[in-house]
């Protein structure tokens, strides 16, 4: 071999002349390959990795997660219960659970419950709600009284007895009180667990009241795609364990930042299966119709497979690990690897015609394809490089792995892939190798090229006019499934204004500092509450208190009856049964009517079946009682009677204060709102929707950054390689134009920019400076009829095999996945377009005025 041949031209010819070697050399790195990654695999499911941690909005974070570190990884547990009595009692004792083992959960608390909330809990409400449940107490002593003096089943029909002897205004009163006894008696004969409440019949149910939240640190394991995943599992088998389900009236949740990341990642993989055989078949399928030859299409594969295996190792010893987003190097390489096979066994099978030996055919492929996959490949390395310098890590760190890539997937369309088709010795072609169909395209083209050129540029500016529409969905939480327990459980949250998740925190530098900045921030348009440490225990408590003194007082013998009844025995709980049931029976009110035959029932019933009657209505009950005595009479609240968990929450160990603040709603508009009214107050403030809302700026920035970086690198690439200014500019005005089409798209059907189908835009902008590289390059050699050659029916294909296998994406039950499968189908939609019609236009109205330059020197 000649060394002044193309360096391309000498690695196939090798290749081909030594195709068995070959082939063993690149099984032999390939399996190297594999056993490196294999064996120093890593994968980070940090997402805090995933942006340069030197940002100041980012220094903030970690400075607020350095001064409360128990805020950070955790994860909510959220306790439903049909009764408050239930929602406590099961939140109380999954937290004692979770609590007692340390190995798996860091950190266990309560921001709603325990001690300090039953003891200070009234005094807490703001005045006008104290003020309604007072009188709620008030006027529910006829009631009280009986019960504290008996708790028990005989001191509720007591209680209801004396109520039928009450006038008529009182005994309507009484409807909802006895409707609730009897829907829970008839549960009892019926043998289910009644949901019943002694609470809810003071007052109107109070849906907040049947809620509890548990917040925990779980330990993470980081090198797993669901890091809290045996954490999950043990905070389940701990529910059953107690016995928390919909059968004992309780419903248990998990969401916060680590139940939603893992659900994430498991989204992902449902529908995998499917999407997975969709992808393969249409890949296959369009491999097919590219090259007619299952052995073409075996070496296109196993060549494709080979790169990835090569390029999943270099890429561990290029940044040691993997992210969340650079894995996605899996689909650029496939992408793009493809498209090197198609065009080389496209142009292989087209110099085969004839029945042109193999070696023969190699070697002109190479010569005719060479430069142009190497500048292809050097162009499109280029492009993903632009992404190192940016601040967004896990695109950097994609970018060098996919540029490594690009490489790698050159070097092996050279080598083994042509030793491949020599040692599989597919059959020579036995029609032509271009598509009839875009023959006679081209002469359409050619005929209306000024038309179309003059349509595209208007289409061009239409574009341009439509951008300041497109959107860009900065919030993560849409790019979930609704449907999954943690998403579903955020949305319900999101609808509460006192647990929203959206909350922006703020560090003062002591508590008087703090609560002069909190009243200020409290004022801001878009901020519902600010709530500081000093919140929890008000300085001025007098009109508070006055309200408790008066009710204590009013209710003191109420509840603390002289004396209290000894427990009855069955048959004096029958004899109350039947007595209340004859005082009932008179009555004019339907709910009295019902519950007087279901007490006769239940006289008559088997005693074990009085005894879960009193099992249902007994304890909570007691319960109730005892918490009225504890929280009407709180005693003093002050800032040493807080207790050190709620104070380690609102109190960093340097003395630093935290003010919490509540926006007023919760969508994008709002929220954005939100943040630059704090951010203008304290540009130090932190909190999910300013996290939301900068990491959006920084990656937008980066893929901005990125993208023209990309474009002067690779058009000054061009230009040292083509070596006229023209013609870079033919190369690159087809890729801006499928650009602007695609976003112009995304505005006309309403699709968003998000985190997720944002990565996509790599992929594309690949493919389409690879498309228009191999045009130019013929066009240059002199080439003509460009449409009607085997060129053209690679570009076709390769569009159409990677469009259809990554547009199966579309169908994946994770919201962010489906939306990059659209995108991608768009985008390659616009960029087919743009290379088989407006490129032929473009290159036939410079041909018809000049002819093409020459080639440039191949390597």
């Amino acid at each position: 071999m000649s060394p002044s041949r193309p360096l391309a031209v000498r690695l196939v010819d090798a290749a081909g002349r030594h195709a068995r070697v070959a082939v063993l050399l690149g099984l032999l790195l390939t399996a190297v390959a594999a056993w490196f990654a294999a064996t120093h695999f890593a994968m980070s499911a940090d997402t805090n990795q995933l942006i340069a941690r030197d940002l100041p909005w980012r220094q903030y974070e970690q400075r607020f997660d350095a001064a409360f570190p128990q805020t950070v990884d955790t994860a909510v547990v959220v306790i439903d219960g049909r009764t408050p009595e239930a929602a406590e009692a099961a939140a109380a004792a999954l937290a004692t659970r979770l609590a007692a083992d340390p190995a798996t959960f860091r950190n266990v608390r309560r921001p709603d419950g325990g001690p300090f909330f039953d003891r200070y809990g009234l005094l807490l409400l703001p005045p006008a709600e104290l003020q309604t449940t007072a009188d709620r107490l008030i006027a529910a002593q006829p009631l009280l009284g009986p019960l504290a003096a008996d708790p028990s089943l005989r001191g509720v029909m007591r209680a209801l007895g004396n109520a039928a002897r009450a006038d008529a205004e009182r005994q309507t009163e009484l409807r909802r009180p006895l409707a609730a006894v009897d829907t829970a008696l008839q549960a009892v004969l019926a043998g289910r667990t009644p949901a019943f409440s002694w609470a809810a019949l003071i007052g109107p149910p109070d849906p907040r009241t049947l809620r509890r939240f548990i917040v925990l640190q779980p330990k993470l394991d980081l090198g797993e795609v669901e890091p809290g995943a045996d954490s999950t599992a043990r905070i389940r088998a701990i529910a059953r364990g107690l016995g928390l389900d919909a059968a004992h009236g309780v419903r248990v949740r998990l969401t916060g930042p680590v139940p939603l990341a893992d659900e994430e990642f498991a989204t992902l993989g449902e529908r995998a299966v499917e999407i997975t055989v969709a992808m393969l078949v249409a890949v296959i399928g369009l491999l097919w119709l590219a090259v007619r030859s299952t052995k073409m299409i075996a070496a296109i594969l196993l060549t494709t497979i080979a790169g990835l295996i090569v390029t999943a190792a270099l890429g561990l010893v290029t940044v040691g690990r993997f992210n969340l987003i650079s894995v996605a190097f899996i689909p650029l390489f496939v992408g793009l690897g493809i498209d090197f096979g198609i065009q080389f066994c496209v142009r292989f099978r087209a110099e085969r015609l004839g029945d042109v030996a193999p070696l023969a055919a190699l070697h002109a492929t190479a010569l005719g394809l060479g430069s142009a996959l190497g500048l292809a490949a050097a162009a499109t390395a280029a492009g993903f490089l632009a992404f190192l310098p940016t601040d967004y890590v896990g695109v950097s760190e994609l970018g060098v792995i996919a540029g490594v890539g690009m490489i790698v997937a050159f070097g092996l369309s050279l080598t083994l892939l042509p030793a491949l088709l020599v040692v599989l010795h597919p059959r020579a072609a036995g029609q032509e190798a271009g598509i009839a169909a875009l023959g006679r395209l081209e002469g359409v083209v050619e005929a209306h090229r000024r038309g179309i050129l003059w349509a595209s540029a208007a289409l061009a500016l239409v574009c341009l006019t439509l951008l300041p529409w497109l959107r860009f969905d900065f919030n993560p939480l849409h790019l979930r499934s609704p449907r999954v327990e943690s998403m579903a459980t955020i949305n319900e949250l999101l609808r509460d204004p006192l647990n929203t998740p959206n909350t922006i925190d703020v560090l003062a530098a002591d508590p008087g500092a703090a609560a002069a900045l909190a009243d200020r921030l409290a004022k801001l348009p878009e901020v519902a509450q600010a709530v500081t440490l000093a919140s929890f225990a008000p300085a001025d408590q007098s009109a508070s208190r006055a309200v408790l003194d008066d009710t204590a007082m009013l209710l003191d013998t109420v509840l603390t009856p002289i004396e209290v009844a000894a427990p009855p025995t069955d048959a004096e709980v029958a004899a109350s049964l039947r007595e209340t049931a004859a005082a009932l029976a008179p009555l004019a009110l339907p709910e009295a009517r019902g519950l007087s035959a279901t007490l006769a029932r239940l006289a008559d019933a088997a005693p074990a079946v009085r005894a879960r009657a009193s099992a249902a209505l007994v304890p909570g009950l007691t319960a109730l009682l005892a918490q009225l005595r504890v929280s009407l009479a709180p005693g003093p609240l002050t800032m040493p009677a807080l207790p050190a968990s709620l104070v380690a929450d609102w109190r960093a160990a340097d003395g630093r204060t935290r003010i919490q603040l509540f926006p007023r709603a919760n969508d994008n508009a709002s929220l954005e709102r939100f943040s630059d009214q704090v951010l203008a107050v304290v540009p130090q403030a932190t909190g999910t929707p300013i996290s939301i809302r900068n990491s959006g700026r920084t990656i937008v920035g980066a893929f901005v950054r990125a993208g023209v970086l990309s474009l002067v690198a690779i058009a000054l690439l061009l230009y040292v390689v083509l070596r006229r200014g023209r013609d870079v500019v033919l190369t690159l005005t087809p890729i801006l134009l499928s650009g602007l089409l695609t976003m112009a798209t995304c505005v006309a059907t309403g699709l968003a920019l998000n985190f997720a189908n944002i990565i996509a835009l790599p992929l594309m902008f690949g493919i389409g400076v690879a498309f228009h590289i191999y045009l130019i390059l013929a066009w240059r050699r002199g080439e003509t009829h460009l449409l009607a050659s085997s060129l053209a029916r690679g570009v076709l294909f390769s569009a159409l095999t990677t469009g259809m296998a990554f547009g199966a994406l579309a169908l994946s039950s994770h919201p962010g996945t489906a939306s990059m499968g659209v995108l991608l189908m768009i985008s390659l939609a616009w960029t087919l377009v743009a290379a088989l019609v407006f490129k032929p236009a473009l290159l036939a109205s410079f041909t018809s005025s000049s002819p093409p330059s020459s080639p440039p020197a191949s390597g």
